[in-house]
Protein backbone atom coordinates (compact mmCIF):
# COMPACT_ATOMS: atom_id res chain seq x y z
CA UNK A 1 0.00 0.00 0.00
CA UNK A 2 1.45 3.45 -0.66
CA UNK A 3 1.42 5.75 1.66
CA UNK A 4 0.05 9.31 0.96
CA UNK A 5 0.77 12.64 3.54
CA UNK A 6 -0.69 15.87 3.11
CA UNK A 7 2.25 17.50 1.16
CA UNK A 8 0.98 15.04 -1.58
CA UNK A 9 -2.86 15.45 -1.49
CA UNK A 10 -2.14 19.30 -1.88
CA UNK A 11 0.61 18.85 -4.78
CA UNK A 12 -2.27 16.71 -6.51
CA UNK A 13 -4.69 19.61 -6.14
CA UNK A 14 -2.05 21.73 -7.49
CA UNK A 15 -1.86 19.55 -10.65
CA UNK A 16 -5.27 19.27 -11.40
CA UNK A 17 -5.52 22.97 -11.51
CA UNK A 18 -3.23 23.18 -14.22
CA UNK A 19 -3.75 23.45 -17.87
CA UNK A 20 -2.84 24.73 -21.43
CA UNK A 21 -4.47 27.95 -22.12
CA UNK A 22 -3.24 30.27 -25.37
CA UNK A 23 -0.92 33.08 -23.92
CA UNK A 24 -3.13 35.96 -25.81
CA UNK A 25 -5.90 34.85 -23.20
CA UNK A 26 -3.73 35.42 -20.20
CA UNK A 27 -3.35 39.58 -21.48
CA UNK A 28 -4.67 41.00 -18.77
CA UNK A 29 -3.27 39.37 -15.98
CA UNK A 30 -0.01 40.18 -17.99
CA UNK A 31 -0.86 43.67 -18.08
CA UNK A 32 -1.17 43.61 -14.37
CA UNK A 33 1.74 42.39 -13.48
CA UNK A 34 0.48 39.06 -11.99
CA UNK A 35 1.86 36.64 -14.64
CA UNK A 36 4.78 34.90 -13.48
CA UNK A 37 7.44 33.18 -15.77
CA UNK A 38 8.69 29.26 -14.39
CA UNK A 39 11.75 28.33 -16.06
CA UNK A 40 11.68 24.76 -18.18
CA UNK A 41 13.64 23.85 -15.64
CA UNK A 42 11.47 23.78 -12.82
CA UNK A 43 8.20 21.39 -12.15
CA UNK A 44 5.39 24.27 -12.32
CA UNK A 45 3.80 22.01 -9.97
CA UNK A 46 6.26 22.02 -7.44
CA UNK A 47 6.69 25.97 -8.07
CA UNK A 48 2.80 26.56 -7.26
CA UNK A 49 2.63 24.31 -4.61
CA UNK A 50 5.99 26.70 -2.52
CA UNK A 51 4.27 29.59 -3.77
CA UNK A 52 0.78 28.11 -2.30
CA UNK A 53 2.67 27.50 1.17
CA UNK A 54 3.92 30.60 1.25
CA UNK A 55 7.76 29.36 0.99
CA UNK A 56 9.75 32.35 0.77
CA UNK A 57 12.53 31.11 1.10
CA UNK A 58 12.59 28.75 -1.96
CA UNK A 59 10.54 31.32 -3.92
CA UNK A 60 13.58 33.92 -3.54
CA UNK A 61 16.40 31.71 -4.84
CA UNK A 62 14.33 31.06 -7.77
CA UNK A 63 13.42 34.58 -8.39
CA UNK A 64 17.57 35.47 -7.73
CA UNK A 65 18.56 33.05 -10.33
CA UNK A 66 15.64 34.26 -13.11
CA UNK A 67 14.42 30.54 -12.78
CA UNK A 68 10.79 32.71 -11.45
CA UNK A 69 10.42 36.15 -12.56
CA UNK A 70 7.30 38.69 -13.93
CA UNK A 71 6.94 37.67 -17.47
CA UNK A 72 9.08 40.33 -19.42
CA UNK A 73 7.42 41.99 -22.02
CA UNK A 74 9.81 40.47 -24.60
CA UNK A 75 8.45 36.87 -23.53
CA UNK A 76 4.88 38.39 -23.70
CA UNK A 77 5.71 39.70 -27.27
CA UNK A 78 7.57 36.12 -28.41
CA UNK A 79 4.52 34.29 -27.18
CA UNK A 80 1.66 36.40 -28.70
CA UNK A 81 3.62 36.27 -31.80
CA UNK A 82 3.42 32.80 -32.59
CA UNK A 83 0.33 32.35 -30.78
CA UNK A 84 1.62 29.82 -28.16
CA UNK A 85 -0.34 27.72 -25.53
CA UNK A 86 1.22 27.99 -21.89
CA UNK A 87 0.81 25.97 -18.73
CA UNK A 88 -0.54 27.88 -16.48
CA UNK A 89 -1.60 27.35 -12.86
CA UNK A 90 -3.40 29.94 -10.45
CA UNK A 91 -2.28 30.55 -7.42
CA UNK A 92 -3.68 33.86 -5.97
CA UNK A 93 -2.96 36.22 -7.06
CA UNK A 94 -0.66 34.88 -9.27
CA UNK A 95 -1.17 33.32 -12.96
CA UNK A 96 2.38 30.99 -13.22
CA UNK A 97 2.68 30.02 -17.05
CA UNK A 98 5.31 28.02 -18.15
CA UNK A 99 6.45 27.34 -21.75
CA UNK A 100 5.08 24.34 -23.75
CA UNK A 101 7.71 23.04 -25.84
CA UNK A 102 6.77 20.52 -28.53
Amino acid sequence: MTKVNGHTIEKEKVNLETSTIPWKELQRFFASGSAVFVDSTLDLVEVAYQFSIDNKDQVARWLQSNQVALVSDQQALAWLEVDADVWAVVVKPWILVQSIFS
